[in-house]
């Protein structure tokens, strides 16, 4: 185009030359001609320079705001260009949806390893041996909020659990199918509570029942590994069902609102993530705690917790009366869980102690289930009524202060079914607080033995060893 323009200007120059200069010579006409190209070509420069100018002027504020951008698009004729017209990205914004005041977002994993004689403290060993492993014992995500109205809920899914488990056994008790092994996504704590009042709070939706000290105590504050085996027979864990619970001495005594805290539920009774009930009746639990001790002794901190929980169970046959853990011996002495053959009918009662003294923590407990057949429909009991009990005790010290903690615990479990079939487990180990219980890690060794096995020397060994080491992180 500049080009084209030059030359034009060149031949309207020639043309009117004569007209201005008739009587130049032919000489002096040549140098005004090859200096009037020359101004040309100087101008012809500068209006390029000008036009790439513009052009990266332009470039630039397009990548500055791409409201407009061009693309290539291969064709089978040619390459088409084609402009793609694209909005302004927007912040994203996560904003409740009702009216909170608080919404905090959180969660905890959880992952060992495990060898030796794995989960023998849990009864499983003979047929229902575990290989040495490495384990996703938890993986959880919690949403929790208070809003409007005093209501405060949480929300807690476990990609580390399977809730429905089919199992298939022979005739000997073993293990032949199953899909309880699968890891996979449930519901834990899902519940909303009203608590307007201290002394006087509703709780609706699925939470632990409150039944035994050991069972209701957070999972990432647990001195040991893992809950010994008369808490995982004989306690009912999580539940679908209300509850009202408080603490009456929180306006009288704000200062010894710990005093006391009552608990009393009703539950469908038969597990979590369940929402049809085995029958028509309900599962009753009740819990009281008492604080009659909270001071300083040698000038350290000084506490002290009782505790007393009670529950009552009618059941439908086929329901599992304990899903959180075994009570049933199998033929090999190992434990499994026990399913009911007919309708049933539980009791249980629980007794805890809980001490605290600067680096120091003692704390045990005993719990008391018993198990009984009751005629329902017509059809007569299918089996033989037992009680099964047990207790645990242990202890914590900090060596190092909040950092590095020794760990001893004695626990003795008596399934009820048959003569002579206790199993007893020693723990020891050291938890290391690398940031508090938000990132810790545990190493313990448990030593288990059996009476069954031992009664029954052709089963094979009655003693059993295994090692846990545990990485958690609560985020």
């Amino acid at each position: 185009m500049f080009r084209r323009l030059a030359l034009l200007l060149l031949l309207f120059s020639l043309i009117h030359l004569p007209l201005q200069a008739a009587d130049l010579s032919a000489e002096e006409r040549l140098r005004a001609l090859e200096k009037a190209v020359e101004g040309l070509q100087q101008r012809n420069a500068e209006l390029e320079r000008e036009v790439s100018n513009l052009k990266r002027q332009k470039s630039s504020t397009t990548a500055l705001n791409p409201e407009k951008r061009s693309k290539f698009l291969p064709d089978s004729k040619s390459d088409v260009e084609k402009t793609e017209t694209t909005e302004e990205k927007k912040p994203i914004y996560v904003v409740p949806a009702g009216a909170e005041f608080k919404l905090a977002l959180g969660g905890l994993l959880q992952t060992q390893y495990e060898g030796g004689d794995v989960s023998a403290f849990e009864g499983r060993f003979g047929s229902a041996a575990i290989d040495d492993r490495f384990r996703l014992r938890r993986m959880r995500i919690n949403v929790t909020g208070d809003f409007a109205e005093k209501f405060e809920f949480k929300l807690e899914g476990e990609f580390a659990q399977s809730d429905t488990a089919i199992t298939v056994r022979n005739a000997m008790g073993a293990t032949i199918a199953s899909n309880s092994t699968r890891t996979s996504f449930g519901g834990l704590d899902l519940f909303v509570n009203w608590h307007q009042y201290p002394e006087f709070q509703v709780k609706v939706g699925q939470w632990k029942a409150p039944f035994g000290f050991e069972q209701i105590s957070p999972d990432p504050k647990l001195l040991t590994p893992e809950r010994s085996q008369v808490t995982s027979g004989l306690t009912p864990e999580r539940q679908i069902g209300v509850q009202i619970w408080g603490k009456p001495f929180s306006n009288v005594f704000p200062d010894h609102k710990d005093w006391l805290t009552y608990y009393a539920g009703i539950f469908n009774g038969d597990g979590r993530n369940i929402t049809v009930n085995d029958n028509n009746e309900y599962m009753y639990v009740g819990r009281l705690e008492l604080q009659p001790l909270q001071t300083k002794i040698f000038d350290q901190d000084a506490t002290l917790k009782l505790g007393v929980n009670a529950l009552s169970s009618q059941d439908a046959a086929g329901t599992v009366l304990s899903p959180a853990g075994s009570v049933r011996v199998n033929s090999d002495g190992s434990l499994s869980t026990f399913t009911a053959p007919s309708a049933a009918e539980r009791t249980a009662y629980g007794l805890d102690a809980y001490f605290h003294l600067g680096p120091f923590d003692l704390m045990a407990e005993y719990l008391s289930e018993n198990f009984e057949a009751r005629p329902a429909n017509g059809v007569p009991p299918l089996f033989n009524d037992f009680t099964a009990d047990g207790y645990y005790v242990q202890a914590g010290y900090y060596v190092i202060p909040k950092k590095l903690q020794l760990v001893a615990k004695y626990e003795s479990f008596n399934p009820g079914q048959v003569a002579n079939d206790n199993l007893s487990s020693i723990t020891g180990g050291l938890n290391y607080y690398i940031h508090g219980d938000d990132i810790k890690i545990m190493a313990h060794y448990i030593h288990t033995w059996s009476d069954f096995r031992e009664a029954n020397p052709a089963l094979g060994s009655d003693e059993f060893d295994e090692f846990i080491l545990r990485l958690q992180v609560m985020y």
